[in-house]
């Protein structure tokens, strides 16, 4: 139950990256066996409405909320531009936080109308078809950028964990990077939450103004079809997974000309997208 308001976060805090994580004790499934101590990943619950509409809970990490909200409202076709979004109000509680978003009218008419459709559509038998056309929605035909030169996939699982500085203290936290066009990696945004990693740095980047298209994205989650939805809307020029991806990720990748490659843990980089036949 939440029942004490902690703070009302000040504007320069509001981005905070997350809180080390809490030393929790355990005891080694054995007999006789002393009690220790590890460090976990917090997570919190995040209610998010936009112009005080209720729009999404989720669990998240605590930290860079600003950065996932951002995300998050670009990503999931909420907000079209940054500019959209006029404020951010954060109202943290013990184990949850209220998010107020203020967006444009433009942009909440549209938010409005969409859940207008979805209501409208109970018991028409159309709601497998709303389903289905979000799960697989039309998306924008991304301009194709080069790849990234072989070099910069050299170490870059070391160079991953050097970056991931949470996950090294807790572990089971994913992460979602920006290495820029000479292979440096500027950005990386951690969270339990795969989706949320990708996310929070899509807001980082549209935040900082960066352009995601002079470098590339990884993720060190599994590459679901989510994922390649949120980068080709946030318009990345190449995503890298660390997992192996599925043949309708790929698919997908090919037809909105996403760069999509996989790093396996001992071969060579993999090229999914896009597939060049080789000469004869």
């Amino acid at each position: 139950m939440l029942c004490q308001v902690e703070q009302l976060i000040e504007p320069g805090d509001a981005n905070a990256p997350a809180p080390q994580p809490a030393q929790v004790a355990y005891r080694e499934y054995l007999d006789d066996t002393p009690v220790s101590h590890a460090a976990l990943a917090a997570e919190i619950a995040l209610a998010i409405s936009y112009n005080g509409l209720n729009q999404a809970v989720m669990m998240v990490s605590p930290g860079n909320i600003e950065d996932f909200i951002r995300g998050f409202s670009l990503s999931n076709a909420i907000v079209d531009r940054l500019d959209d979004i006029h404020d951010i109000r954060l109202t943290h509680f013990d184990q949850a936080c209220q998010a107020d978003v203020q967006i444009s009218s433009r942009a909440f008419w549209a938010l409005k109308d969409h859940r207008r459709q979805m209501a409208g559509t109970s018991g028409c038998g159309l709601c497998g078809v709303e389903a289905l056309e979000q799960a697989l929605p039309q998306l924008e035909i991304l301009t194709p950028t080069p790849l990234p030169p072989a070099a910069h996939f050299n170490g870059i699982r070391q160079r991953i964990e050097q970056a991931q500085q949470l996950a090294r203290s807790s572990g089971a936290l994913h992460a979602a990077l920006y290495f820029d066009a000479d292979g440096q990696a500027l950005l990386c945004r951690e969270d339990i939450g795969r989706h949320n990693a990708l996310d929070k740095l899509i807001g980082a980047l549209q935040f900082e103004g960066l352009d995601a298209r002079q470098g590339f994205v990884v993720v060190t989650s599994r590459c679901s079809l989510e994922l390649i939805h949120k980068a080709v809307r946030a318009r990345l020029g190449t995503l890298v997974s660390l997992s192996a991806p599925t043949a309708l990720t790929v698919r997908w990748a090919l037809k909105h000309r996403l760069n999509l490659i996989h790093v396996p843990h001992r071969n060579a980089p993999r090229i999914y997208s896009p597939i060049q036949e080789p000469t004869a």
